[in-house]
Formats: C-alpha cells, sequence, structure tokens
C-alpha cells in the first residue's frame, strides 16, 4: 500500500481554523433547535398576551370625589414644579386657592375622616380586585417560562446552535454558553438557553410589529410599566389629609420667579449685542 507522506497532513498550529469551525456548528442545529425555540417565545408570547387581556379585570368607573381627591394633589405638584411659567399674580391666586383647600379639607373624599387613620387597604374590594390582577399577570409570565425552560434543558441542553460572525471577549463567554461547561470554546459561539434568555429580552420589537405597541407579550415591557405606574395619592394605608398639608408646606416655602420677568430689557440686550 501507498503511505501518504506526513506533509500531506494539516497540523493544529499550521490551520488552527479548521479545527475551531468544526464544533457542532451546522445547519441542522439552526434547524431544529434555535428555529424551533425561536417560534415557541413568539408564539408563547403572543398567547400571554392574549390570556392577560382575558384575565384582566373590567375597567370601574371612579366616583367624582375620588377623582377630586387624586388630582387635587396631583395639580398641587404640578403647580410647584410649573410655577415659573406664570407670572406672579397667577401663582399667588392659585397657591392661596389650593393651601386654603388643602387645610380645610375641601378636597377630601370623606372629610367626616379627617384627622382618623386610614382605612385597612385588604378590605378595600378595589383593592383586592387590583392585586388579583397583578397575581394573575404573574402567573402568566411565571408559568409559560417554566414550561420552556423545562423542554429547553429536557430536549436541546449542551447544544451550540450558532457562532456570532463578530468578535466577543472571554467575559462574553459566561452569557453565550448558558449550560455549556467548556473552557477552550471560542466566546462567538451561543448555547441554546443562552437563545432563549435574548429570545426574552430580544423579541420585544416583535410584539410590537405583530400586536402593537400597548401589549402584553413582553415581559420586559410589563416589569417596566408596573415599576413606573404612577400613583397621585401614594401607596395604599397613607393619609390624604396629612398629603395635602404636607403639600400646602411645600407651596408656602416657594419662591416665585417667571420667565417672563425683565423679559423686554434681556430682548434688547441680546439685540445691541
Amino acid at each position: 500500500m501507498a503511505q501518504v507522506p506526513d506533509q500531506a497532513l494539516p497540523s493544529a498550529a499550521e490551520h488552527p481554523s479548521q479545527l475551531n469551525t468544526t464544533a457542532n456548528h451546522g445547519p441542522p442545529n439552526s434547524y431544529w433547535i434555535l428555529f424551533p425555540i425561536t417560534i415557541v417565545m413568539v408564539l408563547t408570547g403572543v398567547l400571554r398576551h392574549y390570556a392577560s387581556v382575558m384575565l384582566a379585570p373590567a375597567a370601574k368607573k371612579i366616583d367624582a370625589k375620588t377623582m377630586r381627591e387624586q388630582r387635587s394633589l396631583a395639580r398641587g405638584i404640578a403647580l410647584r414644579t410649573n410655577y415659573h411659567s406664570l407670572t406672579k399674580k397667577s401663582f399667588e391666586a392659585r397657591r392661596e386657592t389650593l393651601t386654603a383647600n388643602y387645610e380645610s379639607g375641601a378636597y377630601l373624599k370623606e372629610p367626616d375622616r379627617k384627622g382618623q387613620p386610614p382605612a385597612n387597604p385588604l378590605s378595600d374590594p378595589s383593592q383586592m380586585d387590583g392585586m388579583m390582577g397583578m397575581m394573575k399577570n404573574n402567573m402568566a409570565m411565571i408559568i409559560p417560562n417554566t414550561l420552556i425552560m423545562s423542554w429547553i434543558n429536557a430536549f436541546f441542553s449542551g447544544y451550540v446552535i450558532m457562532k456570532l460572525p463578530f468578535p466577543l471577549t472571554i467575559k462574553f463567554k459566561s452569557m453565550l454558553q448558558a449550560g455549556v461547561q467548556t473552557k477552550d470554546m471560542d466566546p462567538r459561539w451561543m448555547s441554546s438557553i443562552s437563545w432563549y434568555f435574548l429570545c426574552i429580552f430580544g423579541l420585544q420589537f416583535v410584539y410590537v410589529f405583530l400586536l402593537g405597541s400597548d401589549n402584553a407579550a413582553s415581559q420586559v415591557a410589563q416589569q417596566m410599566q408596573a415599576q413606573q405606574m404612577p400613583n397621585p395619592m401614594g401607596g395604599p394605608g397613607q393619609d390624604p389629609d396629612k398629603q395635602f398639608k404636607a403639600e400646602a408646606e411645600n407651596l408656602a416655602v416657594v419662591d416665585h420667579y417667571s420667565v417672563l420677568d425683565d423679559v423686554t430689557d434681556r430682548f434688547l440686550e441680546g439685540i445691541k449685542a
């Protein structure tokens, strides 16, 4: 038999790229792992959106006294924040009116309970409905995530599915290669579990395209909305009368100035300059 010379066999030192590009990389991994995970994540987000819509409680009408109590405090905060846009006369008139009503309790929903401790929020049916709605939304996020994570760990654990086309430092290895215990693999390789976490944060624009900007599919958007949700009267259990009096004190110490003060002189000085 003819022997193959040693020069015909490429060594690792001469061709290192040929060895690095053969580590479980090919179309089958993309077809049977990457695409199914992506499709399942998109469909789960769509189902989560419609489940949240179905489980959402019906909007309840707020009576006029409750609305007045909430908006009156917001009006004082807006006046204290944007007082420089008003003249001194307009600001003084608004401050006197709001301060007098804050101190007298004219804006309170229940003036008879002035000075009494606030009621237990757990006894308020509206508060209970809100907490139940939050629990339903949390369950709509937790249950699908648990099922998908179990599915990926059962069928696709330990697979490397794609290689990023740009270089990365070694610090990205733990983020992109979750579930793959290797030390010498290029950080550009991505595991199936890392692709799952990337889909959680990267499919928000896909949900916006499919369901519109006001959707309940994106977990990141839901968490940000829950953190940024304003509450004009503060948290449950706070006394509105104390909040009104505190806002009256804040308005009393405002040293007014207007952006229109000496505007003519400043305009003429700008022309001369």
